[in-house]
């Protein structure tokens, strides 16, 4: 049965349910998406329709004894409303069963994690890291944790210079996360400040199960800005969560990164593999994955967490992926 995204399922269902450890997993919050849900089973799927497609973030995000009754659910519901099922960042553990029931799985990029206790910005391969902060405080950044509701002004002067900046882009949406409505009351958002003018912002989403933290989640500056806000804003929470004995902290999910054949499941597609290395060299007019992942690596990141795409039937659908992309309003 369909069901109108509401925040508290989703939220005790991603807090519960954490096998697949899923760092993304509080996007299933966001506003716009559709939930799908069993009488007495525990767990929701979170979906949205865009044309002929019903596009999945995860999987279903559910005990462990409901996990396939609801994915079987899921699918033959959206058979039967005449579309077609493709199901994005699935963990690896998705990513198998997915396989197991005939689906067409494939690596479609990585997330990324750094563990905190440990982390330090000292040594050589730091340098330039800490020269680019060195060169935003020197500028005058003042940077401290605000909330979004005294924030909003500033929030939405930030976002306009920078989606000016891009050629009047879209907001991203559904892959990418949000401030506002009830689930901001369980982000952190970090702020900087030159001369008392609102440069640039930081909000981080909360990250359960085994890798628990907090995840790099939407960040913005304006784009005439000192060199070195996001860099300077991202240590201070970074000594922030450490303070607070947070374990660690994720970078979020990237398309067409660390792509590597042994991550490939038995039956993947070729030439859907040959695709995602085409555009990893070739396609920052769809995805800057490139500058994406170089902010990434500056922290030297401890894990690559592979994330997988599934196609409901025995290839791989070009028109499904490029309605993961139309999900996300990136065209």
């Amino acid at each position: 049965m369909p069901a109108t995204t509401t925040d508290n399922p989703i939220l005790g269902a991603i807090r519960t349910h954490t096998q697949s450890e899923n760092p993304s997993s509080f996007l299933a919050l966001n506003s716009g998406n559709s939930t799908f849900t069993v009488p007495g089973a525990d767990g929701v799927v979170v979906y949205r329709r865009t044309g002929r497609y019903a596009v999945q973030f995860g999987g279903p995000f559910a005990a462990p004894d409901a996990y396939d009754t609801l994915l079987d659910a899921f699918r033959q519901y959206v058979k039967d409303e005449g579309l077609h099922l493709v199901a994005v960042q699935l963990q690896r553990p998705d990513a198998e069963r997915y396989a197991g029931r005939g689906f067409t799985v494939n690596q479609v990029g990585a997330s990324w994690a750094v563990q905190l206790p440990e982390f330090s910005l000292r040594g050589t391969r730091f340098m330039q890291l800490r020269n680019k902060i060195s060169r935003a405080h020197r500028n005058g950044l003042q940077i401290k944790e605000v909330t979004a509701e005294d924030w909003q002004d500033a929030i939405a002067t930030i976002d306009e210079a920078w989606l000016g900046s891009k050629g009047g882009a879209q907001q991203l949406e559904f892959l990418v996360g949000q401030i506002g409505g009830e689930p901001q009351a369980q982000r952190r958002l970090f702020a900087g400040t030159i001369e008392g003018a609102p440069v640039a912002y930081i909000s981080y989403s909360p990250v359960y199960g085994e890798r628990a933290g907090w995840m790099h989640d939407l960040s913005r500056r304006i784009p005439e800005g000192s060199p070195g806000l996001m860099e300077a804003i991202n240590a201070h929470a970074i000594e922030v969560f450490r303070a607070e004995g947070v374990e660690w902290l994720h970078f979020g999910f990237t398309p067409f990164t660390g792509l590597d054949a042994s991550h490939e499941l038995d039956g993947h597609s070729p030439a859907f593999q040959w695709l995602m290395h085409a555009l990893w060299a070739e396609g920052a007019a769809l995805y800057p994955a490139q500058t994406q992942l170089s902010y990434k690596q500056k922290w030297a990141p401890d894990a690559l967490i592979p994330e997988y795409v599934a196609f409901d039937g025995p290839s791989a659908s070009l028109a499904g992926f490029a309605h993961v992309f139309r999900a996300c309003k990136a065209f």
